[in-house]
């Protein structure tokens, strides 16, 4: 059997890694020119299910590495005002663990066959019953299955499910880092809870590390190539419809930051401003089911969450863990392709439909009137 998967995100990644595992020939395409061509996001909370999903993915030997990189999610998850005064409580505490993206997406790159500039405009269905992918340069690519892991713009999507389109819920928001010095370690109260402005809300996360990630991969797994981040915080400024006006992530949040306390502004001003960015918030919602065939899709490609929802990654990760099972079922015999391939739709349609809906009816909370 062999797999294309476009996207080099986490979760075409992650299942790229898991089939690997398995002797299953994987080859993944990413339209970017190069891995570290844009801006890949910061710290996420894994729940259960998502970090077990990377575990079961990963080969065992990096088990030990992967618990080294990662952190510990806690917080009160509190209401506080712009001077960091408690005004109410947003729900029960949240725990879990925390990951770097871009550490854990160059952890899931390792071994694999990664081919850049190399985004999928389309596919053709072979008489054979195998997909051939469609570049905007290069040759075509012959596979038993085609993966659109390519995000909330899939082109895989466009082309399988056309009438599954993006919506622009209006909200949009700036993120940014900041080094956890020891300044920022007071704000440890507000890490996790909502900071309340005038009709817009700032969220902390802190990244601590158990280990730095060179240094854990240097000892644990030299064969794989972490980044050098330290400790950070991330912040995240969430707002209504309309233009941020601004020139960059850090003007368009201090603009809104009159009056705040000056930790909070600190924190914004000594962020590292190559990794800060203005995105909007699009969700893509799972409906009607495709016919069956050589081609799916995973991750944001087919149900893109709001991140006040907090499930986005481990739902993509939870994608990749159970195509991963039923291709393995597949590929050993026990079941048809295109089998095995329905039975992971099926599941992924009604939990990835439930992940959209939740992250949605989160959105209020963080927005109001949004």
């Amino acid at each position: 059997m062999r797999v294309s998967v476009a996207g080099a995100g986490l979760g075409g990644l992650c299942l790229a890694q898991g089939l690997r595992g398995a002797g299953i020939e994987t080859e993944v395409y990413e339209r970017d020119p190069a891995i570290t061509a844009r801006f890949q996001g910061y710290r996420l909370v894994l729940n259960p299910a998502g970090f077990e999903a990377v575990r079961a993915c990963l080969p065992p030997r990096w088990h030990p590495l992967l618990d080294a990189i990662v952190g510990d999610a806690y917080g009160e998850r509190l209401i506080l005002d712009r001077h960091l005064n408690r005004i109410g409580e947003l729900g029960p505490g949240r725990t879990g663990t925390v990951v770097d993206r871009h550490v854990l997406r160059h952890l899931l790159l390792t071994g694999l066959r990664v081919r850049t500039g190399a985004g999928v405009t389309g596919y053709d269905v072979l008489p054979d019953g195998k997909v051939s992918a469609r570049f905007a340069h290069g040759d075509p690519v012959t596979a038993d299955l085609l993966v659109g892991a390519d995000g909330v713009g899939s082109a895989v999507r466009a082309a399988l499910a056309p009438r599954i389109t993006p919506t622009d819920t209006g909200v949009r928001f700036v993120i940014g880092r900041t080094p956890l010095t020891e300044r920022f370690t007071g704000l440890s109260r507000a890490f996790g809870s909502k900071i309340a402005g005038d009709g817009m809300s700032l969220l902390l996360g802190a990244m601590r590390f158990r280990t730095p990630p060179k240094e854990a991969a240097e000892r644990l797994a030299p064969e794989v190539t972490l980044p050098d981040v330290r400790d950070y915080v991330r912040w995240a400024m969430i707002l209504p419809n309309g233009p941020l006006g601004a020139a960059t992530p850090q003007e368009a949040a201090l603009s809104r930051m009159d009056g705040w306390h000056p930790e909070l502004r600190a924190l914004v001003e000594q962020s590292d401003p190559d990794n800060s960015t203005l995105l909007s918030i699009r969700v893509v919602e799972p409906r009607e089911r495709w016919a069956p065939g050589p081609v799916t899709l995973l991750g944001d490609a087919i149900h893109a969450t709001s991140p006040t929802g907090g499930n986005g990654a481990n739902t993509a990760l939870r994608d990749a863990d159970l195509l991963r099972r039923c291709l393995i079922e597949a590929s050993e015999g026990r079941q048809d392709l295109l089998d095995a391939v329905g039975d992971y739709e099926r599941q992924m349609f009604a939990y990835g439909a439930e992940a959209v809906r939740h992250s949605l009816d989160a959105l209020p909370a963080y927005v109001p009137n949004s």
